[in-house]
């Protein structure tokens, strides 16, 4: 085996974690589920790590990374509407903004060009804002945090949210818009 397969392996493990965690979260196993959320944490900075530390990255990783991050967090925060524990409403603001990026990033790269994802700044503040809300979450059912930091963290997750989405909705409409018309460079 090449050393160089080692953090798309450690993806792969990233996604087989998804299905164990949403099983535990199913049963009310929080503290379980909170350590495995934790490792598949802990396995994405591992994997970024050596994928940068020794120049192991892949066309393929690129993909596979953040479909690994995005299918975790999605398939908590579902789980989680569902039990009542996160408001149902996030969680359709949550996805909404998921599918409608989905959506633009497949437009864009089938009518304008070649698309390589670039998360902007307020993105991954939105991505760890709602990593964080998961976590506080989960350590709030098995009582490590007071309860009413979830509710801060859920307004800051709606607010991050609509925020990223908006922002990539401007730059990717604004890209495809001159891409087509050539009207100008982007601000």
């Amino acid at each position: 085996m090449r050393l160089s397969l080692i953090p798309n392996l450690i993806t792969v493990f990233r996604f087989l974690l998804v299905p164990p965690i949403v099983l535990l979260l199913l049963r009310g196993q929080f503290g379980p589920a909170l350590l495995l959320f934790l490792l598949a944490g802990f396995s994405d900075g591992l994997d970024g790590f050596l994928a940068k530390r020794y120049g192991w990255t892949t066309r393929l990783g690129g993909l596979l990374d953040p479909l690994a991050d995005k299918l975790l967090l999605v398939s908590c925060y579902i789980t989680l509407g569902g039990l009542g524990v996160i408001p149902v409403w996030l969680v359709a603001v949550v996805v909404a903004r998921d599918l409608i990026i989905l959506a633009g990033a497949a437009v864009y790269h089938v009518r304008i060009a070649a698309l390589e994802a670039e998360p902007s700044v307020i993105s991954k503040i939105n991505t760890l804002a709602q990593i964080l809300l998961v976590l506080i979450a989960l350590g709030g059912q098995i009582g490590l945090v007071p309860a009413a930091w979830l509710g801060y963290l859920v307004y800051t997750v709606l607010a991050t949210t609509v925020l990223s989405g908006a922002d990539y909705i401007w730059i990717w409409g604004w890209r495809a818009w001159n891409s087509k018309h050539g009207t100008g460079r982007f601000p």
